[in-house]
């Protein structure tokens, strides 16, 4: 019998699922000793709480999450078990602070180390706190970073900008389906790849073109989940977008243009689904057709009713008469 989980489906570990006097004690089985191999040391008093989600893609990880004050030791013992990897880490809310080679880095909301594979190190969160580590393979990373062992156990400051993309990059794949397609999951990894590059300090010759391939991807993504999540403001623009992502409006149109399509084209089709979800669900009801439009950004009851017969061969109402009948 085959799985039906996806083949880069994310899988999610919680203490909430286990017995409370058991918690800690099955955090140190399963994460510590099975999953990630590490020595697992409470702080304080406080419940103990983890929570995390790994995401699998071609040839790397994300594992993204929360942890409540403990100390994460790898050792010597457990380097043996460890493949030639890197660990990115980066802080998103809480305090920790990373050992290793002899230095100390106390994280900052924002800011990223990167983490030897092949030296011991420990990782403290002083606080509950949020974090998302990239498992990334050092043969890749080591083509695009020269002498990459400089950059381990150095703090990659909350300012560098092309770290504040891979964190935006890296929460738009959650939102979507995208990962589901494995020739998508492998774009991905090579997009995180070439921006974790960036951020530790690509060299000046693959720089310019990991900078067009990843980082250009990675603006996409981000412009396209910002989009659908102001799809209902009737100001929504090419501009208006430009502003919120720090580039230029003709930046943005090049960005779908490389796609195959233009700005306006995936607006409109976006707010179009939304507004076909939104006929058929029976939360809405109470609305009325024009409602609907305005609540998609549509200002114009004419040009709505226009478009979505021409994208979906019926007008809205047809499509509601039709769905309320179905129930």
């Amino acid at each position: 019998m085959t799985s039906s989980r996806q083949p880069f489906a994310p899988l999610h570990i919680s203490t909430d699922s286990f017995p409370e006097k058991q918690r800690l004690a099955m955090w140190r089985e399963i994460y510590g000793r099975n999953i990630t191999n590490v020595d697992i040391e409470t702080i304080g008093d406080e419940p103990f709480h983890a929570s995390v989600t790994f995401q699998g893609l071609p040839g790397l990880g994300i594992v993204s999450g929360s942890r409540s004050a403990a100390h994460y030791h790898i050792t010597r013992q457990h380097l043996p078990r460890a493949g030639d990897q890197v660990g990115l880490s980066m802080l998103l809310s809480g305090a920790s602070t990373t050992q290793q080679l002899g230095r100390e880095i106390v994280g900052r909301p924002g800011s990223g180390v990167l983490i030897s594979g092949t030296d011991p190190s420990a990782n403290t969160m002083r606080s509950l706190g949020s974090f998302v580590t990239l498992v990334l393979p050092r043969p890749a990373l080591a083509e695009l970073v020269p002498n990459l062992g400089d950059a381990y156990a150095r703090q990659i400051p909350a300012e560098n900008g092309a770290l504040r993309l891979l964190l935006r990059y890296i929460e738009t794949l959650h939102r979507d389906d995208a990962l589901e397609m494995p020739g998508l999951a492998q774009a991905s990894a090579n997009h995180i790849i070439d921006i974790a590059a960036l951020a530790i300090g690509a060299k000046p010759d693959v720089a310019h073109e990991a900078h067009e391939r990843g980082v250009a991807a990675a603006r996409l993504q981000a412009i396209k989940a910002d989009i659908t999540d102001q799809l209902g403001n009737p100001d929504l623009s090419a501009g208006m977008m430009a502003i919120r992502h720090g580039v230029t409006p003709r930046y943005v149109h090049k960005l779908f243009e490389r796609e195959g399509t233009t700005f306006s084209a995936f607006v409109l089709a976006h707010r179009l689904a939304r507004a076909l979800q939104m006929l058929k669900d029976a939360h809405f009801a109470v609305l009325t057709v024009s409602a609907i439009a305005l609540e998609c950004g549509f200002n114009d009851l004419s040009y709505f009713n226009r478009t979505f017969r021409r994208a979906y061969g019926a007008t809205p109402s047809d499509v509601r008469a039709a769905t309320q009948q179905a129930r």
